[in-house]
């Protein structure tokens, strides 16, 4: 009783606040901005909130947190634009909706998958202020129960959806998340700083960014893919009144919605975690609690549903670690506290207690910023849908345009578009032979956080244990781990048992396939193994090559027995899986090296050219050349693409690295380096 008694004042005095007209304004202008960034892959919070911080000092405080909030809350919405319509992650909170996303968006039922996609995360963000509203007077005693132990016990539950996600072979699906474990482990070690697998190159020495992976191994796979089949996404599609469907898909699968929004919740709450990891364990737990599980992969709403439901709530959970102690859930949690900085707010629990009603200010103006933003994605959700009518052809200088954009804003170097090349060229082997894609990605996501959680609980641990046996088996087994570590069981469980099939290659095969390719490339996984394990081995600190070499080791036994079954399966076997053999990239009429020229050009011409203009002279050789337009619609096209990316760059204050020879002539910005 005491708690409403607190709240409900609060409450009143905040939502007098928000319903301001003045508020209302600020709010649907953020949620705007919000939606613009979102569509744009590879940005996210981080850079829209860093556009709107200049502007919101010496703003009244109620005004500059509904326009970041009406920002932030929407951007999870708006990037399932690009995951659903082109196949590319909007960030690493909708990469696990890309699996059944697009797949419906290639059977022409784009607009269903987006309405569902938006109902889905209204509902989560909803449902996490309305749970946060509560949860916030009381949530001190469940953040203080998740130390070290329990940090590690939750990543260990995001890797225990990679049976879930192996698709046909759970050995591909283990030894592909090795992979990406141990290509996360590149560079300096978190613990001592030890340089691992860089080979004294400075790009490598920081590692490789989620943006880089995320795009090379699901968006240029997708891209090459429908550029050689030169069509459009969905052929024929009528797309107008999809959205109804859609609509009512999730109320058809409402307890789906609201488990999953649960998920978010509870994942959001714990600091570091977040967005990489919250869709894969809604969408693993889709899966797991589903009778049939055939379609998934392949285009099944219900993979729309729960990954959506879940990343609106994060945002939810994410503000009680943010406001509660001041600590960011997330990189964008990271920037809000700036930004409540300069408004004159410091987030922790002196925040709670003296300004109660302004944190109820930020907790709703999150979910009327949802209501907002959904409710214009959903009204907008049939026409865009019709991009996917377009011939793909045409809209990929476009798409190279932004996905060469979102990944120079890791290093904002020419190194950047060649990384994403090389792991480009990664997804499409792992794409052309069956391997996991998403057991991949959740080895990268989750690398860095299982090495540093490991090390840092077992340093703690250790001294518990020379204090006392029992000391150090209370602090590892504590009944918060008990409980995860059950449902990581029951996970894996699940997992090992489901039918096989539930994979977008699943067509693939053909009997009496030619197996040397495959058997080429899980040579070469297993061969890279190999390596990392003998590169690292020769380092120094022990505490910096344990973690790189016991996942190496366990990657390179794997990709053996891979290999051995390969020696001993018949060539009929799903282990010879080879999308040129069989399947939509075998009877395309654009080969596949031919194709990737096209993205390889872009690098070399802005390798001499610079971005800029390499991307100018993109546009005009590929328009002319492959698709034979009139110099009318080059111009227009290039020029509209063109001026697109000089006012991101020039809103988000990015340069582009200059080309060799542009290096040479002095050149006002935007075609140099300032």
């Amino acid at each position: 009783m005491d708690i409403f008694a607190t709240a409900l004042p609060a409450l009143n005095e905040a939502f007098s606040l928000i319903l301001q007209p003045q508020q209302i304004a600020y709010l649907a202008t953020g949620v705007l901005l919000g939606l613009s960034v979102g569509v744009f892959p590879g940005l996210g919070g981080i850079a829209g909130l860093s556009l709107v911080l200049p502007f919101i000092f010496g703003m009244d405080p109620v005004s500059g947190l509904a326009l970041m909030v009406g920002l932030v809350a929407v951007i999870p919405t708006s990037d399932t634009f690009a995951s659903v319509l082109m196949g590319i992650p909007g960030s690493s909170a909708s990469q696990a909706t890309v699996l059944d996303g697009f797949p419906l968006s290639k059977k022409g039922q784009a607009a269903r998958a987006l309405a569902a996609a938006f109902v889905s995360s209204l509902f989560g963000g909803l449902f996490g202020a309305v749970v946060l509203t509560f949860f916030i007077l009381m949530a001190r005693p469940l953040i203080l129960a998740f130390g070290l132990p329990e940090l590690l016990m939750l990543t260990i539950l995001g890797f225990s959806m990679v049976g879930v996600l192996a698709g046909r072979s759970l050995l591909k699906g283990l030894v592909a998340a090795g992979l990406g474990m141990a290509i996360g482990a590149i560079g300096e070690a978190p613990a001592q700083g030890s340089p691992r697998m860089d080979f004294g190159f400075w790009y490598l020495q920081d590692g490789l960014q989620l943006v880089i992976i995320g795009l090379g191994i699901f968006a240029i796979p997708e891209i090459i893919s429908l550029l050689r089949q030169n069509r459009a996404i969905a052929e024929g599609a009528r797309l107008g009144a999809g959205w109804m469907d859609g609509i009512r898909d999730w109320w058809r699968n409402i307890f789906l919605s609201i488990r999953c929004a649960t998920i978010g919740v509870i994942v959001g709450v714990v600091p570091g975690l977040g967005g990489s990891v919250v869709d894969w364990i809604a969408y693993g737990h889709t899966v797991q609690t589903s009778k049939n599980k055939e379609n998934f992969g392949k285009g099944d709403i219900r993979g729309v549903i729960g990954p959506e439901s879940s990343n609106n709530a994060k945002e939810g959970g994410g503000l009680v670690p943010t406001l509660l102690f001041g600590i960011p859930g997330s990189g964008s949690m990271a920037v809000f506290i700036g930004g409540m900085i300069l408004l004159g707010y410091e987030a922790g629990p002196q925040m709670i207690r003296n300004d109660l009603p302004i944190t109820y200010t930020v907790v709703w103006s999150l979910a009327l910023a949802n209501v907002f933003g959904a409710g214009l994605c959903i009204f907008l959700s049939g026409g865009i849908a019709k991009l996917t009518t377009i011939r793909f052809p045409l809209l990929v200088p476009f798409l190279f345009m932004m996905i060469s954009f979102a990944a120079f804003q890791s290093r904002q170097t020419l190194w950047d578009l060649g990384a994403l090349v090389a792991i480009g060229l990664l997804g499409i082997f792992m794409r052309r032979f069956e391997w996991p894609r998403p057991a991949f990605l959740i080895g990268f996501v989750l690398a860095d956080q299982a090495e540093v959680y490991t090390y840092q609980a077992t340093q703690i641990a250790m001294t518990r244990f020379r204090r006392g046996f029992g000391e150090g088996l209370e602090y590892i087994f504590s009944p918060t781990v008990i409980v995860l570590l059950v449902i990581t069981v029951v996970s894996i469980w699940l997992g090992t048992r489901q039918k096989p099939g539930g994979d977008q290659e699943a067509d693939r095969i053909r009997p009496g396939a030619n197996r040397m390719a495959p058997v080429a490339f899980a040579g070469l996984v297993t061969a890279f193994m190999a390596v990392m394990f003998v590169v690292t081995a020769q380092l120094s600190v022990l505490i910096d090559k344990v973690f790189p070499m016991v996942v190496s080791g366990f990657a390179f036994i794997g990709g053996l027995i891979l290999l051995l079954q390969m020696w001993r399966a018949p060539e009929s076997g799903i282990l010879f899986a080879d999308g040129e053999s069989r399947g939509e990239d075998s009877i395309a009429p654009h080969g596949l090296w031919g194709t990737l020229v096209w993205f390889v050009g872009l690098l070399v011409l802005t390798a001499l050219f610079g971005f800029v203009i390499a991307l100018a002279l993109f546009f005009v050789i590929f328009l002319r050349l492959r698709e034979r337009l009139s110099w009318t619609r080059i111009a227009i096209m290039t020029g509209g693409g063109i001026g697109v990316l000089l006012v991101m760059a020039g809103a988000l204050n990015r340069d582009f690295p200059p080309g060799l020879l542009q290096a040479l002539v002095e050149l006002p910005w935007p075609f140099a380096g300032r």
